[in-house]
């Protein structure tokens, strides 16, 4: 039911003006979905407090709950044509007074880890880009036929807006910064194994892909306790995130997955000085995947001890600097770290400071714009002295209609846990690695596919043969004709 809700949004917020791609779907969706999400969350705290007795104050003044402005309903629980607004006036209240009221939520919250907070922070950074009221009024229609109070109504609404996301990420240009495949993340998760108590963080949160699916491991490891559930829930996962977009999508990914109240800054990461990072603001796990290909600022590399322009390359130093000794890590990567020369004296650190125990390097089009990649998994507080390698070869072009899968995956899960030696994974010792260069690049020793390279004067001497045979060739054509 709600696979076919989200295609005829779509095709509503297609016909609109304010809305022109798929990011813009995601967004403008997100917010609706959210508040007719609260208006139900709502509704089962009210009902949980009824039940043991107690008093529940609502979040939202009446005025502004889903079943006030949007859908008010009738004495016979149908929708009351004549208190619902649509056209100007719906379009009006939303710009006016809906959005300027709940941005009021981050200053009046009593502190950040709150769903108020949360409030205040999406509307203060979102907008209605929907330009037709009427386009509004249709795509609340929908939504209002959308409950989400079961646990399969939730699991199921959950997904598709995952599928969303992927939808948003397969459009390419930058929305392919927000989405990684899930296959990948809970291989990733899975490796790094990470338990209840754990603090588990991303500083490059995207679309919070990794936060859920640790959220998900978490949950799913056992039978948990009051308490256990809620170290999950508020002492557990924290992220932040630079751009407002992605920002909004996984503070909404996180709530519809059942985490209430995000531990997620809106803020650059990159700008905080990684020398100022306390013991207390160290985590036990990192699971990310920074952007790669992007520039910095001389202000910004500034923040740390080895300057870079890449992007990725200061969220390593960062990711290093931000776990706990005993910490573990599983990072995504461009495949070039391992051996660019600008990346050398990070690639130091790293292997200096942690052990890195696994490179696990993935196929060209796991990621849609065709970039390749490796993870880096690594242990902070003990130097490196062997590395194991498992090369990802599949009998099959990845694509977006032929994507990544939890079983092409399953075989470097099976290894790893002994770190078993195969045609496709093997070792490296440290001290067989150019002190220099501190090359670290993939090369599989089981294969020989090594490109040979041929000298300058035998690639000319050939060039030279070709042209003497094209001209006796020619000269053949003319004596025909």
């Amino acid at each position: 039911m709600f696979e076919q809700c989200f295609k005829n949004i779509d095709d509503i917020l297609f016909k609109d003006a304010g809305a022109s791609n798929e990011l813009d779907y995601v967004e403008q969706t997100s917010w609706l979905l959210f508040l007719k999400y609260l208006e139900d969350l709502e509704v089962n705290k009210s009902m949980e407090a009824e039940l043991n007795g107690k008093e529940y104050t609502p979040i939202l003044d009446k005025k502004y709950t889903w079943s006030s402005w949007a859908y008010p309903k009738d004495e016979n629980g149908k929708l009351d044509h004549n208190k619902k607004m649509t056209g100007e006036d719906l379009k009006n209240f939303v710009d006016l007074e809906l959005f300027p009221y709940l941005k009021k939520f981050k200053e009046n919250a009593q502190s950040p880890d709150t769903l108020e907070y949360k409030i205040g922070e999406i509307f203060g950074e979102i907008k209605n880009k929907i330009q037709s009221g009427y386009c509004i009024r249709d795509i609340i229609d929908i939504i209002e036929t959308m409950k989400f109070q079961t646990v399969e109504e939730k699991h199921e609404l959950s997904c598709l807006y995952e599928d969303k996301i992927q939808n948003m990420g397969n459009t390419g240009r930058n929305g392919g910064e927000y989405y990684t495949p899930r296959p990948l993340i809970r291989t990733i998760i899975k490796t790094v194994k990470p338990k209840i108590g754990d603090k588990i963080y991303d500083g490059a949160v995207g679309s919070a892909g990794f936060l859920v699916e640790s959220f998900n491991y978490l949950k799913e490891s056992k039978d948990l306790t009051v308490d256990e559930n809620r170290i999950l829930q508020k002492e557990t996962l924290f992220g932040k995130e630079k751009k407002p977009l992605p920002y909004i999508i996984a503070t909404m990914n996180m709530i519809l997955h059942g985490i209430e109240a995000p531990n997620l800054i809106h803020t650059n990461t990159l700008n905080e000085n990684i020398m100022s990072i306390q013991e207390k603001d160290k985590y036990d796990v990192v699971v990310a995947n920074p952007p790669f290909g992007g520039k910095e600022r001389a202000e910004v590399q500034q923040n740390f001890p080895i300057k870079s322009s890449e992007t990725a390359y200061l969220f390593l130093q960062h990711f290093i600097k931000s776990l706990k000794a005993g910490g573990k890590a599983g990072i995504v990567i461009k495949n070039t770290f391992l051996s660019n020369g600008d990346a050398k004296e990070v690639r130091r650190e790293l292997l200096d400071s942690c052990n890195l125990y696994a490179v696990l390097d993935l196929p060209a089009k796991v990621f849609t714009a065709g970039v390749k990649t490796v993870v880096l998994f690594f242990k902070k507080g003990e130097p490196t002295k062997h590395i194991w390698y498992y090369q990802l070869n599949l009998d099959r072009n990845l694509g977006k209609t032929n994507p990544l899968n939890e079983n092409d995956l399953k075989d470097f899960l099976d290894c790893i846990a002994t770190f078993k030696k195969t045609e496709n994974s093997w070792f490296i010792n440290l001290d067989d690695i150019d002190s220099e260069t501190l090359d670290l690049s993939v090369k599989n020793p089981n294969k020989n596919d090594e490109i040979i390279y041929r000298e300058p004067k035998e690639i000319i001497a050939e060039i030279e043969q070709l042209d003497i045979e094209s001209a006796e060739l020619l000269s053949k054509i003319k004596e025909l004709v």
